[in-house]
């Protein structure tokens, strides 16, 4: 009776260890939630200029491939840009749509709206093409992706803005597969003609986090056309 007794408080100790164990695994794990969902531990982009995008290596995707430098994209009329960060993505299908959206303002500005995507796997840049009305090139050396390339990776999955996003996305009928790299995060540029430089240069935070279209529309309407021949 006596041994029962005192096997209580050793009982009781270890519940209550147990506990505070339980409710510590529980603080870290929300601590941990909420600093992801803070733009704290988020790197930071690092401004690309125009000598480093425009001596950028692109190929073509179509019949006919072939090996270039960026700067022939905007050289005349300056060009929109949209960093994919992966063609089958709902999410960069849904931005690649909206960006879509501006082609007839665009054209009657002059400026092109292109595309570069970092790999090519199976048809996914066809079935992008449904989506985007331009052009898309490879970029294979990513640099329209750095010069700091960023990635999101499992703490994307924890941020309450990426699963609005998502669900953004998926009301408005998108969808997609998982082919393909998608952690290196993509953006979109407005270049202008020649040297007149950067114009715009949206980087997404997160997953899903699109550029302003408005904001797109007021940079290309910057842009200033320059005779072929022009450096």
């Amino acid at each position: 009776m006596g041994s029962e007794m005192s096997s209580l408080p050793d009982l009781e100790l270890f519940t209550m260890g147990m506990w505070s164990i339980g409710l510590g695994a529980i603080g870290v794990a929300v601590t941990g939630i909420l600093l992801a969902n803070t733009d704290l531990f988020l790197s930071k982009p690092e401004a690309a200029s125009l000598e480093f995008l425009e001596t950028t290596e692109l190929r073509s995707l179509g019949e006919e491939e072939r090996t270039f430098k960026a700067g022939e994209l905007w050289k005349k009329n300056g060009a929109v840009i949209m960093a994919v960060r992966r063609p089958g993505c709902f999410l960069c299908r849904e931005e690649a749509s909206e960006l879509s959206s501006l082609k007839p303002q665009l054209d009657q500005l002059g400026v092109p709206l292109y595309a570069v995507v970092k790999e090519k796997i199976g048809t996914e840049v066809e079935d992008f093409q449904h989506y985007f009305k331009g052009e898309i090139f490879l970029d294979k050396k990513k640099k329209f992706y750095g010069p700091h390339k960023r990635k999101m990776l499992s703490m994307g999955l924890i941020r309450l803005g990426v699963w609005q996003n998502f669900l953004r996305a998926w009301k408005n009928g998108y969808s997609g597969n998982l082919e393909g790299e998608g952690f290196i995060l993509g953006g979109v540029y407005v270049i202008g003609a020649g040297k007149q430089g950067v114009l715009l240069e949206h980087r997404e935070r997160e997953f899903g986090d699109k550029v302003s279209l408005q904001s797109v529309l007021e940079a290309a309407e910057k842009i200033k056309p320059q005779a072929a021949d022009t450096d």
